[in-house]
């Protein structure tokens, strides 16, 4: 698989990578209805420089941007996203469950949603989000949809509790700067980062500890913290050497730090 000109260099912070201190979670979830183009569009309106999405597979392997497994909780269908077809998802509201004003919002597929991106000059975290057993294919076609539709300038990272579609993606695609994403990293997470030459690490607010963001800050990577809210907890994470933060209040965190 081709690959745009190389712009980042992996297993070390990145040339243009410029991560900012206060990432928009799924796009501006408390905003917007989350992964969609609304939320990206809210993010960029409000001075958000980054947000994070997740892509799963539909039915026919388009890559297609929704957190959930199942469809009910974000829109008004039913069933798992992997069991419907792309022009079946694209279908469906996205954006009623979140507010009237948000009705009709359709689930982008992720070519379109990373042409929105370069309109808006916005950086993203894309997370992936396979099925069970299926995370090289979701890594795969990932990456031919990255290697089709993105148009340079605002990069993009990607991520994945998924460490095997993440070594897929290292190998088929390396010009994509990767993110291991972990909740509390286990015991090997400084073999995997090595092996997978990722140029950040993402860890769960509610698992880590000052001790912890020491040992990771140790291997010189960025590292991020997922969800923060609340100000007076960004402000001790960055006391402890955190890089950046994801969060549903984007703009109303960055203003307050």
């Amino acid at each position: 698989m081709s690959c745009r000109p190389r712009v980042f260099l992996r297993g070390m912070a990145m040339i243009g990578l410029d991560l900012p201190r206060v990432i928009g979670h799924r796009g501006a979830a408390a905003h917007a209805p989350e992964n969609t183009l609304a939320g990206f569009r809210w993010a960029a309106a409000h001075g958000v420089r980054w947000v994070e999405f997740d892509v799963r597979l539909s039915r026919d392997c388009v890559p297609v941007v929704i957190h959930d497994a199942t469809l009910r909780r974000t829109t008004n269908g039913r069933g798992r996203v992997a069991r419907k077809s792309a022009r079946e998802l694209s279908a469906l509201d996205a954006g009623s469950w979140f507010s009237s004003a948000h009705a009709g919002e359709a689930v982008p597929t992720l070519e379109t949603a990373l042409g929105v991106l370069a309109e808006l000059g916005l950086g993203a975290n894309l997370e992936i989000k396979p099925e069970p057993a299926s995370g090289a294919r979701a890594a795969r076609e990932v990456a031919a949809a990255l290697t089709r539709a993105w148009r340079g300038g605002a990069p993009v990272l990607v991520s994945s509790f998924d460490w095997g579609a993440l070594a897929t993606l290292a190998a088929e695609a390396p010009c994509w700067p990767l993110g291991l994403l972990m909740r509390r990293p286990p015991r090997d997470w400084r073999g995997w980062a090595r092996r997978l030459g990722v140029s950040a690490l993402h860890v769960g607010d509610r698992y880590i500890d000052r001790l912890l963001i020491a040992e990771l800050k140790e291997s010189g990577l960025p590292v991020l913290v997922y969800t923060v809210e609340r100000a007076d907890r960004a402000r001790r994470l960055f006391g402890w050497g955190v890089d950046g933060v994801f969060s549903d209040h984007p703009a109303r965190l960055a203003a307050a730090l």
